[in-house]
């Protein structure tokens, strides 16, 4: 496949965004859709809330949004006829080039744009900057198209599962809260459900203790890749590390709760691994499943919130967390609830690993052809 270098102005028109004066905002939906930046971004396409009665710079339905500040390099589709803001451009791709290859183009080097960004409050990247970019596209705009086909597919397979895994959620979801309202309850605690084990961070002064091969996770993992079952974080600790710290080595189905900043995330281990010390997680004793403790901690999360201290940040503590009271079923019921819900979770857990087969198509093809 033969490629040529080419600036962005040889490919698009660009249109920058610029924002009308706040009087002429509302969020009722009187006049254009309004997004002045990356908050309401959304994964593939952004999330309307504001709208403007008076504005010119228009982006078409079908057009690609580019983040130029705050950060800069941030790409969405503009799935309507929108008004963008001082924060975003409107990439008008001209004819002979395929929009969505250059989406994809831009998803995969918009991150490392920010390198070309200056400022002092927050970096940006002006329209003379973009127009300069250089690109590596294929010369021939079938190839061009045949890449994009590639990964829309992948990403089409992806959201599939995701819509999939998100109506099994809101179904268990339903079907704890009906469950807990139509059987008799006793009150316990956390600690006699489950083993409250804390976290922590292995001295990072001394190598010996990094980059070894056990899975060491943070609140940050789990808020970046949010899923039911988590089985690494971006970085892995030695067994060394491991015997040396405070951290702890969680056996699979452990329920990782976030104990601050924030409080309330929450993950079944998929396999042995450990945390820092922003967790405060379970370890379910023999009679409990972690389908059903990890459907309770999410319950009890906003109950737990309430409990926790703290001036900068709020944390729970490992002896609050124990001492939580719960009114839960006794067990033979809860076996019942184990029985409806462990072949969804196995759905859920299939249909998650489905999706990491397929983001590791999408990165190799990402890395062979962009």
């Amino acid at each position: 496949m033969k490629y040529k270098k080419i600036q962005l102005k040889d490919v698009a028109d660009i249109v920058m965004g610029q924002s009308p004066k706040s009087v002429f905002y509302n969020t009722n939906g009187n006049g254009t859709p309004f997004l002045q930046g990356v908050r309401t971004f959304g994964e593939n396409y952004p999330q309307i809330d504001t709208w403007t009665t008076s504005y010119n710079r228009k982006a078409k339905s079908g057009e690609i949004l580019f983040s130029v500040r705050a950060p800069v390099g941030r790409v969405n589709w503009a799935n309507q006829d929108l008004a963008v803001g001082r924060g975003l451009a409107a990439l008008k791709i001209k004819s002979g080039y395929s929009k969505e290859y250059l989406y994809y183009l831009f998803k995969k080097i918009g991150g490392q744009l920010d390198s070309l960004a200056t400022g002092t409050v927050f970096t940006s990247i002006n329209k003379k900057e973009l127009e300069a970019i250089e690109l590596k596209i294929p010369v021939n705009l079938s190839d061009q198209e045949k890449i994009a086909d590639y990964l829309q597919k992948i990403d089409q397979e992806i959201e599939l599962n995701n819509q999939i895994n998100d109506n099994l959620v809101e179904l268990v979801d339903s079907y704890f809260i009906n469950f807990l309202n139509n059987v008799t309850t006793v009150e316990k605690t956390i600690e006699d459900i489950g083993t409250v084990v804390g976290g922590g961070t292995p001295s990072k002064k001394i190598a010996a203790y990094w980059n070894g091969d056990i899975a060491w996770v943070t609140p940050k993992d789990l808020s970046q890749h949010p899923l039911i079952f988590t089985s690494s974080g971006e970085n892995y600790i030695t067994g060394l590390g491991l015997a040396k710290g405070s951290a702890k080595l969680l056996p699979t189905n452990t329920i990782l709760f976030s104990s601050r900043a924030p409080i309330g995330y929450i993950s079944i281990a998929k396999n042995n691994l450990a945390t820092n010390q922003g967790f405060k997680s379970v370890i379910p004793n023999k009679e409990y499943s972690f389908q059903f403790i990890y459907e309770l901690l999410k319950h009890e999360t906003a109950a737990i919130k309430n409990e926790a201290n703290g001036s900068t940040f709020k944390e729970i503590s490992g002896k609050k967390l124990k001492q939580h009271i719960i009114n839960i079923p006794n067990s033979e019921d809860t076996s019942k609830f184990n029985e409806i819900t462990k072949p969804i979770f196995k759905q859920l857990r299939k249909l998650e690993e489905e999706n990491e087969k397929l983001l590791a198509i999408k990165k190799e093809l990402l890395e062979k052809y962009f």
